[in-house]
Order: C-alpha cells, then sequence, then structure tokens
C-alpha cells in the first residue's frame, strides 16, 4: 500500500490500520503531527482549523458521490446526511383510492343504519345486478395508531474505510 496519495480514502478488510493510513472514524488529529494530511482535506471533516482537524467518519454511513442528480438536494463535500430509523407520517404516503371487494355472510342480524347489499343468489331488497356498490358510509378505517419508527437500513456487510496519511501529494489538475 505504498501507492497511495495522501487522503485517499480505501475499503480493507483487515482488524487494523495499516502503517500509514488511518480509520475512517471521526477522529480528531493534531495539525503539527499530520501537516500534509491537513494541506489535502483541510477542516472538511471538523476539527479547529488552528490546532486540529478531523478525519471523515464512515462509521455507520455509506459515501456517496457529491455534487447534485435529478430530483436530489445538492450534496457537499464534507455533509453528512440520511437516518438509521425513520417515522412514517402521513405526509409521506401519497393519495391513493381504488375499490374494496367484500364478500362473504353478515356478520349482524340487524345492521342498522346500513343498505341491505346485492346478492347473486337472493336479491331480497335490490333490484340491481350482482356486485352493486356498497354504502360508502359502511366501510371505515381503524383509529390511527401512535407512528412508531422503522429501520431505514439497507442490507450491509461491515468493513474499514482507511484513509492515507502519508504517501504522495495529490497534484490539482
Amino acid at each position: 500500500m505504498s501507492d497511495q496519495f495522501v487522503g485517499e480514502i480505501r475499503m480493507f478488510g483487515g482488524n487494523f490500520a495499516p502503517m500509514d493510513w488511518a480509520f475512517c472514524d471521526g477522529s480528531t488529529l493534531q495539525i503539527s503531527q499530520y501537516d500534509v494530511l491537513y494541506a489535502a482535506i483541510g477542516t472538511t471533516y471538523g476539527g479547529n482549523g488552528t490546532s486540529n482537524f478531523n478525519l471523515p467518519d464512515l462509521r455507520g454511513r455509506v459515501p456517496v458521490h457529491m455534487g447534485t442528480g435529478t430530483g436530489l438536494t445538492p450534496r457537499t463535500i464534507g455533509n453528512s446526511f440520511g437516518t438509521e430509523n425513520e417515522t412514517l407520517q402521513v405526509a409521506h404516503i401519497p393519495a391513493h383510492s381504488h375499490a374494496i371487494n367484500a364478500g362473504g355472510p353478515g356478520t349482524a342480524a340487524a345492521p342498522g343504519g346500513n343498505y341491505p347489499g346485492d346478492s347473486s343468489g337472493f336479491n331480497l331488497y335490490s333490484t340491481a345486478a350482482p356486485d352493486s356498490l356498497m354504502n360508502q358510509a359502511s366501510v371505515g378505517s381503524s383509529p390511527p395508531t401512535p407512528a412508531q419508527p422503522h429501520s431505514n437500513l439497507m442490507p450491509a456487510q461491515c468493513i474499514y474505510f482507511i484513509i492515507a496519511t502519508n504517501g504522495y501529494f495529490p497534484q490539482r489538475s
């Protein structure tokens, strides 16, 4: 691993950071000790910029290229976004409508306030064709339950991300 650029980030399958590399865990480093790395990344990931700076923190994060895309908000380098858990709100669900098909025997001997439905076998109160519409007031929904967060994580495999603290200094093109 001797051909790296200072500030280069790689995935690493070992359980240690090799020489001249550090874990991308948000650690705070002293500028006086890592001046070349500081020259490459500055305070993009945090730090006070006078005596220290932070490494990127990719723990529990997926790296994403900076920029914009169709339907996306702009992403800037060093920016973190997203949540591990999300509470679904009514505003997240698109409006929809659909038919409700119900069948089977009645569940009440005297269904007061409702209209008799059509039955293809026995048309006691109706002359309508089978499969007529049901009274909309007879269909309801359960009372809402308090919103609970649900997992928003995609399937993943944990691996270390490491950043080069020593190597070739990248030249701007």
